[in-house]
């Protein structure tokens, strides 16, 4: 039940400048999933693929022997480009069967999360080929013209009785290296399966309010996992 953490991080980003880089609780962003990843009793090393000098010289400074660094090619630079593109090249250059791949932006993940996800992963292999991690939504969602999509407002259920629906969050994603392939070089595979985080532990940090909200969330974390387990 052994795997390679994929953690891919660019230099540059659009909304949040130099995001990965940032300080966050004292150090910069990227080591609150780093140490998390280096928990696992599950994941023996972490791949960074990165088109950066600087998170390159601050990973190995850091993190050592832990840390495998693949230098991004120019032509699979920039913000334009799949990450799955981005992953098919690090899978071209790293031995191994199964991986694990998330981002410097989950800085709540838990250790106990991961473990479990790539636990169920493997027990399930039969059944499914990859799984991916998602926060539940139980509301009302309407299209653009106002159309209800999941619920009957002539009925108005709680929401709570509503049929729930699964958003990709993007935490994590578990794949093997054939499954990979075999679905067109895609992180979720022909047969996925899902894996629910709490929306509180699955905070993403795309925009800058995003980063104050994770900070202030990360800073709290032992009281506020404590109180929704």
């Amino acid at each position: 039940m052994k795997l390679i953490a994929l953690l891919p991080m660019k230099g540059d980003s659009e909304r949040v400048p130099n995001k990965n880089m940032r300080d966050f609780n004292d150090r910069p962003l990227y080591h609150a999933i780093m140490h998390t990843l280096l928990k696992s009793k599950y994941i023996e090393k972490v791949v960074i693929n990165t088109d950066s000098e600087i998170i390159t010289e601050d990973a190995k400074k850091n993190f050592g022997e832990s840390v495998i660094i693949i230098d991004r090619p120019k032509e699979i630079q920039g913000g334009d480009v799949s990450m799955n593109v981005i992953i098919n090249y690090d899978l071209s250059k790293v031995n191994g069967d199964h991986f694990l791949q998330t981002h410097s932006t989950n800085p709540l993940l838990r250790v106990e999360t991961l473990d479990k996800a790539i636990e169920t992963y493997f027990e399930n292999l039969e059944k499914y080929d990859s799984l991916f991690s998602v926060t539940r939504v139980q509301t009302r969602f309407y299209d653009k013209n106002a159309n209800p999509i999941n619920h009957n407002p002539k009925e108005l259920l709680r929401t709570q009785d509503l049929e729930p629906l699964y958003e990709e969050n993007s935490n994590f994603y578990i794949f093997s290296k054939e499954s990979f392939k075999n679905a067109g070089n895609r992180r979720i595979g022909l047969k996925p399966q899902i894996f629910e985080v709490n929306k509180l532990e699955a905070v993403d940090i795309d925009e800058p309010e995003d980063f104050i909200l994770a900070e202030i969330l990360y800073q709290n974390r032992d009281k506020i996992f404590k109180e929704i387990k």
